[in-house]
Formats: C-alpha cells, sequence, structure tokens
C-alpha cells in the first residue's frame, strides 16, 4: 500500500513544550496556534511571543489530533490508478500544487486498478481522518464511495449509477472518433485499435468513439480491427501481445491505443517487426507523454488537459468542503488532437 504523505511531523515537539519556554499554559497557546487569541482576549504580545517561539522550534501541529477537537485535519485523500503513470503523475502534481493554495495537503496512492488494494487504500485514508476524496475508481468501488460520508470528486472516470456524483472527466468518446477520423482523411483505410479489457466507462466510450468513427467513414469496423488485452499484464506482455496482433493482421495500415503505456509498448512491437511508423504503418495515442514528443518520428496524440483537470478537481472540492453545495458538478473537458510525424498523410495513401 502505497500512501505518500506531504506532512513532516516533527517529533517531540509538543503544545506544553511552547507553553513552558513562553511561560503561559497550554491552552493559551493551544488558542493562538489555531487562530483565537483575539477571541479569547489574549494579549498581541504574548501571541506574538508564542508564535515566535512555535516558529523557533519548528513546531508542527498533529493533524490527527488536530482533526479530533476541529473535525478538519486540513488533508485530502487522492487515489489514483497508477502514480507511475505519467498522467496520473501529472494531474497529482497540480492537485497537491492547488490544494497547497488552500492551505490543504495531499495524501496519495495508487489502486493499480485492484479493487481489494481500493479498498484498502480508503481505509487508510479513512483512518488519518481525511476532510475530503479524490478518486480514480476501480470497476466496483461505487458502495465503498457512497458510504464515505465525506466530500468525494471522482477523476478520469465515474459511476453512471450514482447520480448525485461529482467529476472530473474528458470527452473520451469525441476523443476517439476524432483521432480516428483523423487517420481517416490522412488516408488510412484499415484501422485497428489496441485497447484493454476493462469495462470501466471511459475505456468503453474510446472504443465506442473508435468504432462510431469507422462506421461514419464507411470503413471495417469489425472484431478483427478491435484487441483488446488484460489491464494486468507487464511491459514484455503487452509488446509480446500487440506484436503477434500486428503479425496475424498484416494488412492494417493504422493503429489507435487508447492509452499511453499501450502506445508505448506499441511502438516497441512496430520495430520488432521491422515496420516505420509514419511510413508502413499510421499511429495515434490516446494521452500524451514525453516519449511521444521526442520519438523520430514523432507520436500525433490526443492529449489530456492536464492542468484544468487537476484545478477543476482542487475547486470541486473545496467548494464542497467550505460550502457542502448539493448539486452535483460533473464537469467534461474537451481534448486537443496533437498532430505529429506519425499519422502523416503518405503518397502511397493519397494514390491509392
Amino acid at each position: 500500500m502505497n500512501i505518500k504523505p506531504n506532512l513532516n511531523f516533527v517529533k517531540g515537539i509538543s503544545i506544553k513544550d511552547i507553553a513552558q519556554e513562553a511561560g503561559v499554559s497550554p491552552t493559551t497557546v493551544s488558542f493562538v496556534l489555531n487562530g483565537k487569541g483575539k477571541e479569547k482576549r489574549i494579549s498581541e504580545q504574548v501571541s506574538k511571543r508564542i508564535l515566535k517561539i512555535a516558529g523557533k522550534l519548528k513546531y508542527k501541529p498533529n493533524q490527527l489530533a488536530r482533526g479530533l477537537r476541529t473535525g478538519k485535519t486540513k488533508t485530502i485523500g487522492l487515489i489514483v490508478e497508477d502514480i507511475a503513470n505519467s498522467f496520473f503523475a501529472n494531474v497529482a502534481k497540480v492537485v497537491e500544487d492547488e490544494a497547497d493554495k488552500f492551505g490543504y495537503k495531499v495524501l496519495f496512492g495508487s489502486t493499480e486498478d485492484n479493487e481489494e488494494k481500493a479498498k484498502g487504500l480508503l481505509e487508510v485514508l479513512r483512518y488519518r481522518q481525511v476532510d475530503g476524496y479524490i478518486i480514480t475508481p476501480t470497476l466496483n468501488l461505487d458502495k465503498e464511495i457512497v458510504s464515505l460520508q465525506k466530500p468525494v470528486v471522482l477523476m478520469d472516470r465515474y459511476f453512471p449509477n450514482i447520480a448525485d456524483s461529482h467529476y472530473v472527466v474528458v470527452d473520451n468518446f469525441q476523443g476517439a472518433y476524432v483521432a480516428v477520423s483523423h487517420l481517416v482523411e490522412q488516408g488510412y483505410k484499415k484501422i485497428g485499435i489496441i485497447t484493454t479489457t476493462s469495462s470501466q466507462i471511459q475505456m468503453q466510450q474510446r472504443l465506442e468513439g473508435f468504432v462510431d468513427a469507422l462506421k461514419k467513414h464507411g470503413l471495417p469496423a469489425g472484431k478483427n480491427v478491435i484487441k483488446r488485452l488484460p489491464f494486468d499484464l507487464d511491459r514484455a506482455g503487452f509488446i509480446q501481445e500487440i506484436t503477434q496482433y500486428l503479425q496475424a493482421n498484416k494488412d492494417l495500415d493504422a493503429l489507435f491505443f487508447a492509452t499511453n503505456y499501450l502506445g508505448i509498448c506499441g511502438i516497441e512491437s512496430i520495430r520488432a517487426i521491422g515496420l516505420h511508423i509514419g511510413t508502413d504503418i499510421g499511429m495515434v495515442s490516446f494521452d500524451d507523454h514525453d516519449i511521444f514528443r521526442l520519438h523520430s518520428p514523432s507520436i500525433t496524440c490526443v492529449a489530456q488537459p492536464v492542468e484544468e483537470i487537476g484545478r477543476r478537481l482542487i475547486h470541486l472540492l473545496i467548494a464542497e468542503l467550505e460550502h457542502s453545495s448539493t448539486t452535483p458538478q460533473q464537469v467534461v473537458l474537451s481534448l486537443e488532437l496533437r498532430k505529429r510525424e506519425s499519422s502523416m498523410q503518405h503518397m502511397s495513401h493519397v494514390n491509392a
């Protein structure tokens, strides 16, 4: 279980230590540190002395103890699918930075799309008494999320059966549709998709967008152009499966990868069988990645607005924490098709 706290507790320094050095009671110190000095009629001189001593001793409050007193720990739980994935890592960074502006710290962990691991993370975050949650849910986590009784904002995916949930997602269907339409416009006629066996809504929407685009343009959309891979395969497993699919379907002239990690494995698979991206086979991936920008040829992708996703997540959650809005806020963001060399038009397609 990979919970990473952004709290640096300094052991051995307590309110009693500050009170002893300041020559006041621990209660007085507590009032001052909690911003209640004026309310409790503690003189400005005494308040300044307490704050100066607290700073000198590098005192950090015990968030759990504070939570018992105030009902708030000023912490947020962030659960993502895989913190090593560039998309989730980048969103987590934005969430962390934005939360800090509101005085919140972030605890986060990865589910690896494992339901039991996700439940374990929720238990840990409950114990840490986080004030609210941002969750990339696993498939059957809906009941646990409903039972949290704390503000929750879902990211990347949602549960259609939870009508009142708050979420921030992208238009997965339209993103896939635009990507495939772009390949068609560039002259590609036999386009395959590499996706996962996941029945989560975002993956289903990407597949539906792919199929709909092919049908709209009168191109084959049967089972042989769809390759589903188990999510829990390792890198070597993905590469092997994609390689075998390409060898068995040599008439494909372009591929759409439903995630960036599949796209990265696809680059290796294409190279392994001696094909050249952009000349022998076109390629577009869902989600951008530094590798796609730096690879030669560069890889066309459907890019998610990472910074906007992170900002929206925090602002929605803070609004819930501070104002308890009851109206579900369901944000669907647009994507950007970043056209690069891997899907450029070629004479072989133009003359076909």
